[in-house]
């Protein structure tokens, strides 16, 4: 996997770059805007806002923007705390891009960056729950291969998990999302 910083520039498919970085507080409007439009639906857009809002979940850090070349925000990667069982580990959700910049790159970028962020803070374990045939491009495989299912009605190849820098060990259990998620 290729490293990228908060300055790194991926090339998007018309050569020019999405410009990645750390969320500010000035993003939060055009963030809220972006998500919103990416669902379809306020729903996530408001989960957000809440996630920002609760300090046992929200990571300093982990929440990250990548800009098109008009300096617009393109996409939005999140990463918060949830647990399996008791123990810490991360999720990664919402991920969203605003749907005429979709299928260009700045999801993937953005993603990609957020992890890095992830592992450069000492996150061991990230989890998602979100489309199978999307998330292994960035290491996720079935979260039921390390004994972690999810405490409600999902199929279980929706819920991914990644390991991060290293082999460590992955304690099985049942993931607990922060209350905001509403499950």
């Amino acid at each position: 996997m290729t490293e990228h910083t908060d300055n790194s520039t991926p090339p998007t498919p018309d050569g020019s770059a999405w410009r990645i970085r750390r969320e500010t507080s000035a993003d939060a409007t055009a963030v809220h805007a972006l998500t919103a439009a990416a669902f379809g639906r306020a729903e996530e857009a408001d989960l957000v806002d809440a996630l920002r809002a609760d300090p046992d979940a929200w990571l300093p850090g982990l929440s990250y923007v990548a800009e098109a070349p008009d300096g617009t925000v393109a996409a939005y990667a999140l990463i918060t705390r949830c647990h399996v069982d008791d123990g810490p580990a991360a999720a990664l959700a919402p991920v969203a891009v605003r749907p005429d910049l979709q299928r260009r790159g700045a999801g993937s970028a953005v993603v990609r960056a957020v992890l890095d962020a992830a592992r450069a803070r000492g996150e061991r374990l990230v989890l998602v729950l979100g489309h199978p045939g999307y998330y292994p491009r960035f290491g996720f495989g079935p979260a039921a291969a390390y004994g972690i299912g999810p405490g409600f009605d999902v199929p279980s190849e929706h819920l991914m998990a990644l390991v991060l820098g290293g082999s460590w060990p992955v304690a099985p259990g049942t993931i607990r999302y922060p209350a905001a998620f509403g499950v």
